[in-house]
């Protein structure tokens, strides 16, 4: 494995140019779920220039390309391909103008906003790499390339139509992600890894009237503003602490006009949960919680619910991730890392243990040097609180105040007059370092602060 781990990225540097142009054409051209005719096309045509068995068209605008090597595992690597209606305002040269009509007839702005062009451009390096170096490895590798993840719609479009009777059956297949991490960063993670999604739809009835008399109406308006709040007790009043989760509306939807009560009103919202006790417990809690509501506001009719979509949680299998780690650690060394859980539920980036200095700074913009290197383990975030907790600094209100809060704890830590919890002192005992700036928001402290924080400037507390 260890040879293999470094023959086939060794041609890297010899396609890096064309990875960079796939990646900014791809980025220039995003394409909606489904949609993705002209990326299948890029994809198919470049498998095909690689040597590889190409089977197009499956689940509409999937593909895959399949390199039969000889004897040995069947190793599948996924990526997805579509791209999210939203418009692009990064101002990069080769930022997306693309504008579709959506189903609903709209005009819509679409733009590669969660990294599906980035997925896209490292599956076909890895699999022309994997075709320049047949001599070094045996079996069948089997590029899948995915539409339409984001509906949530894609990888089973592909199963229903015959995907498993089109591709070898794999002994593992691997997948990636980018992540807002710092470049160079790479990371693995055994078991729970990204939460399972539901998306639902509810709609809510009342009786219409005109805006000047209420008495005759059952407004769902106010029966849907009852349910949005009451909603937000679900995670904080009946989960434990330590069970994560998230309930969140995005979107409410009601009425025509000011002076008329509807008839009805749309509740869209969005659950992640990591395991299926949580997962049970959270949806039937929002059933209860909007049946509830509608009785209480006099509802004529029994509300409905639709389950937009639904993903399951990702949870990475032990024996493989531990290879692809002991590989990532061989070939990355320190850039390469264990990840916590992800997906909007307890995001703990690493990251943020580089930046942590800037996040004691509460409301100013932080921005840290894009140095990977530096972006290694120093405070953890949750040290401010603690501290604040035990009263060893002051909390004031105001934004300014707060920053000036966190310059005094940098401070006190530097010079060794705050004795910091033994969790945040390993942090900083480990050899790493960083270098972070904060800057102020208001025009009031619009200067920047740098700090290099080192081990040699924190003393761990003494026992008590």
């Amino acid at each position: 494995m260890t040879d293999l781990a470094h023959t086939v990225p060794a041609g890297l540097d010899g396609i890096r140019a064309d990875l960079e142009n796939l990646y900014k054409d791809l980025h220039a051209h995003p394409e909606l779920g489904l949609r993705e005719h002209r990326t299948a096309k890029k994809v198919s045509d470049a498998l095909r220039d690689f040597g590889y068995e190409v089977v197009d068209g499956i689940g509409g605008t999937g593909a895959i390309g399949i390199l039969a090597n000889g004897e040995g595992p069947t190793v599948m690597a996924r990526a997805d391909m579509d791209a999210l209606p939203v418009r692009e305002r990064t101002g990069l040269p080769y930022a997306s103008t693309v504008t579709v009509t959506g189903d609903d007839g709209t005009e819509q702005p679409v733009m590669h906003a969660c990294g599906h062009d980035v997925h896209v451009t490292c599956l076909i390096g890895c699999a022309r790499l994997m075709s320049q170096t047949k001599d070094a490895w045996r079996g069948t590798f089997v590029a899948l390339f995915q539409p339409s993840e984001e509906n949530g719609d894609g990888a089973t479009a592909m199963i229903d139509d015959g995907l498993t009777s089109k591709a070898p059956r794999p002994d593992v297949v691997l997948a990636q992600h980018v992540l807002p991490y710092p470049a160079g960063y790479v990371g693995t993670r055994s078991g729970p890894f990204l939460s399972a999604a539901d998306s639902l739809r509810v709609t809510v009835h009342g009786r219409g009237a005109h805006g000047s008399m209420p008495q005759a109406a059952v407004d769902p308006v106010v029966m849907a503003a009852m349910i949005v709040v009451r909603l937000q007790t679900i995670v904080s009043r009946e989960l434990a602490a330590t069970t994560p989760a998230v309930v969140t509306v995005g979107s409410v939807q009601a009425g025509t006009g000011p002076n008329v009560i509807p008839d009805s009103a749309v509740i869209e919202l969005n659950v992640r949960t990591y395991d299926d006790a949580s997962r049970t417990q959270v949806l039937h809690a929002i059933e209860r919680i909007v049946r509830a509501e509608c009785e209480a506001s006099r509802s004529p009719r029994d509300p409905e619910f639709e389950r937009t979509a639904t993903f399951p949680p990702t949870i990475n299998d032990e024996a493989p991730t531990r290879r692809v780690t002991e590989a990532f650690a061989a070939h990355f060394g320190d850039a390469a890392h264990t990840m916590s859980p992800i997906g909007g539920v307890g995001i703990n980036l690493a990251i943020q243990d580089a930046v942590a200095a800037a996040n004691l700074l509460a409301d100013p913009l932080y921005r840290a040097q894009a140095d990977p290197a530096r972006f290694t383990r120093t405070f953890n975030p949750a040290l401010v609180e603690r501290l604040q907790r035990r009263r060893e600094l002051p909390t004031r209100g105001s934004g300014l105040g707060r920053y000036d809060d966190g310059i005094v704890l940098i401070e006190r830590a530097l010079d060794g007059r705050v004795a910091l919890p033994p969790a945040a002192a390993r942090l900083l005992s480990d050899g790493a370092w960083s270098r972070v700036a904060g800057r102020a928001l208001g025009a009031t402290l619009g200067r920047t602060l740098m700090y290099g924080l080192r081990p040699e400037h924190v003393r761990t507390p003494e026992r008590r």
